[in-house]
């Protein structure tokens, strides 16, 4: 699905019920929400840009529980409405919610039933999806979120059909983004879509961001594990392929070691993660080519070798189809945009047989021990992870934030 609009005619046609304008937005705040991502509704819906051919709207913050609300680096909130301001507005936007794993307060919720009941279109940010999915509101629809978060939501809210792929979904009344910089292309896209290309080239023109960016979360995307499978048997056989990625297997491997039929071993996967094993292995396997390409001057043959690719031609058709590059045009590209010191010595300086789990303290340079491969596969790849690889920095094409 392409991430601009795929609005259905029957949600198009809905009409506002009650004293709702559409002119009025209001933004939904949640104690322990990202300030950046709750700022970002606030600015595109809340700054009168009129002298620059900016249509205005009516801006609405209203708090989702008591106050005050905490934020990033502890500042406190005060939103000068509560829930009962919702009542006006045509468009309700969810910048982010505090945790993925906790469920949103009740009387937040059926403000949001009660909104979209009566016409006004739903938007989550982000981890806003999350509060929209408790709701009931993405039930049956397409949807996405941050790539990280992803698995979590489709796990979560099985009836959702999400896809990590995308920057944002348009399904007509009900709305989402991906993470932080995603949530500004949905907010300029709502812009483009009441009020056409001309005011949405001016907001960004003033925001300094393209007015439309090509592609989606692809290029950023790591199929992630959600934590809850540290405590699952799945871990061991997750930790296992991570430290053999250098070596040629394929999922029926991985079924046999979790001692599961392939079509048993497929449906736990990807009930616990909400993607097949087979993507997510072939995903691990690229992540991994990128790391070596960033930091060694291995041949690509020498590089598909070592990342358990059958041949370089295998290589190169997965690189190309994740990331929309060669893996010689990545590496130049990455170089070109971030020297490495002592570039061109050769072999990198870790064990070949190391695995690196980004955001475990101690793992860089060191095998991990077999006794703590359970707790490392889930911390090192759940959705709160503290990092990305250090692949998605150096991408060719725009360097934007997800």
């Amino acid at each position: 699905m392409s991430h601009d609009a795929t609005t259905a005619p029957e949600a198009a046609a809905r009409k506002l019920s009650g004293r709702r304008r559409r002119e009025i937005v209001a933004v939904l705040l949640f104690s322990g929400g990202p300030i950046f991502e709750s700022s970002i509704p606030l600015s595109v819906f809340g700054i009168d840009r009129q002298d620059a051919g900016v249509p205005r709207y009516r801006l609405l913050v209203c708090s989702g529980e008591e106050g005050p609300l905490r934020t990033t680096g502890g500042l406190e909130l005060t939103a000068p409405h509560g829930l009962e301001a919702i009542s006006r507005a045509g468009t309700v936007v969810v910048p982010a919610w505090r945790s993925i794993t906790s469920p949103p307060p009740e009387e937040a919720l059926d403000a949001l039933r009660r909104a979209h009941e009566e016409g006004a279109r739903i938007v989550g940010l982000c981890t806003g999806a999350f509060v929209l999915a408790a709701a009931g509101l993405l039930d049956g629809r397409p949807a996405t979120t941050h790539w990280m978060y992803a698995p979590t939501l489709a796990k979560r809210y099985p009836s959702v059909h999400v896809d990590p792929r995308e920057l944002f979904v348009d399904d007509g009344d009900v709305l989402t983004s991906a993470g932080t910089a995603a949530g500004i292309d949905l907010c300029l896209h709502i812009v483009r879509t009441d009020h056409g290309n001309e005011a949405a080239g001016a907001l960004a023109r003033r925001l300094v961001v393209p007015p439309r960016r090509s592609g989606g979360q692809e290029r950023y995307l790591d199929r992630s594990l959600p934590e809850e499978i540290g405590a699952d048997p799945l871990a061991e056989v997750v930790a296992w392929a991570l430290e053999h990625l250098h070596e040629q297997f394929d999922v029926e491997t991985l079924a046999a070691r979790a001692y599961m039929s392939r079509r048993t071993f497929d449906r736990r996967f990807r009930s616990l993660t909400g993607s097949a094993p087979l993507q997510w292995l072939i995903t691990q396997r690229v992540l991994q080519a990128q790391r070596l390409l960033e930091t060694s001057d291995y041949s690509v043959d020498e590089v598909a070798g070592r990342c358990g690719f059958r041949s370089p031609v295998a290589l190169r058709g997965h690189f190309r189809r994740q990331l929309g590059s060669s893996p010689a045009a990545y590496r130049a590209a990455y170089r070109a945009r971030r020297p490495q010191p002592g570039e061109g010595q050769g072999k990198p300086e870790k064990p070949d047989r190391t695995v690196e789990l980004a955001g475990v303290p101690g793992a860089e340079g060191a095998p991990v021990p077999a006794q703590s491969r359970r707790t490392a596969a889930a911390s090192a790849l759940g959705p709160h992870a503290a990092s990305m690889p250090t692949g998605h920095s150096g991408l060719p094409g725009p360097r934007t934030a997800s």
